[in-house]
């Protein structure tokens, strides 16, 4: 096999298939070139899709022997190696030796980058589901407030008792012994004070309704009576004594 021939013209093949792509970088000794790659989705300098630059070396030998490869400008591998791709495409190698496989190894590059694309994706959708649940978690958590046991409610309510002056009633009423009166709950209890005079710096005022006094007129009063200077009441009585 004329190696040298094989190789030149799979170079010129390469160069029609991939016009205005291929990037020849040294024919001596040996043929070194750049194809691009990308998969699906991509968009230059943004997170979408994967893309590379695949570099070729000819051996002396090839295609009866691999082909060097290298990666170069590597677009969003962060999840994943670029070892793991030229992996992939050493296991090409193998099973297409003694035919040229240039196109043969950039086509299964570029499915691979698609593959790893879709699963970058799915990754992607599935933290973003997660974030979600565990920020509606949150807000569920947050108006869910504390849960109530026996012993926080206890300790609410000894709080509370005293906060209102329960407690020190009950203590003033067992100190002395008997029931309280309101007069004495009330001397006992400073939050009471304010009570009536707080009602009254509100401005409630007691309402009168006038309307009860607008027929006065209509009643029998003898008012007569009192201005009458020989007016004597026993007398009206019936009092004779």
């Amino acid at each position: 096999m004329d190696h040298k021939a094989e190789q030149h013209d799979e170079i010129e093949a390469l160069d029609s298939i991939y016009s205005g792509e291929l990037q020849i970088l040294e024919t001596e000794p040996h043929y070194k070139f750049v194809l691009p790659i990308k998969s699906e989705g991509y968009e230059s300098d943004t997170e979408d899709g994967l893309a590379c630059q695949l570099e070729f070396t000819y051996t002396s030998k090839y295609p009866e022997e691999p082909l060097l490869i290298k990666i170069e400008n590597p677009e969003n591998f962060e999840s994943f190696s670029e070892q793991e791709l030229i992996d992939h495409l050493m296991e090409q190698m193998n099973e297409n030796l003694g035919m040229v496989m240039v196109f043969t190894l950039v086509s299964a590059a570029q499915e691979w980058l698609n593959v790893q694309w879709d699963n970058i994706k799915l990754q992607r959708t599935e933290r973003a589901a997660r974030k979600l649940v565990e920020e509606e978690e949150a807000e569920r958590k947050r108006f869910e407030g504390t849960r109530v046991t026996v012993e926080t409610f206890m300790n609410w309510k000894k709080k509370f008792d005293e906060e209102m002056g329960h407690t020190r009633r009950r203590e003033l009423a067992l100190l002395q012994g008997k029931k309280l009166t309101g007069r004495e709950l009330f001397m006992t209890d400073n939050t009471l004070n304010q009570s009536d005079l707080k009602f009254l710096d509100d401005g409630d005022a007691v309402k009168v309704d006038e309307s009860l006094f607008q027929n006065l007129d209509d009643l029998d009063l003898d008012d007569n009576d009192d201005d009458d200077p020989d007016y004597d009441p026993l007398k009206d009585s019936g009092d004779s004594n």
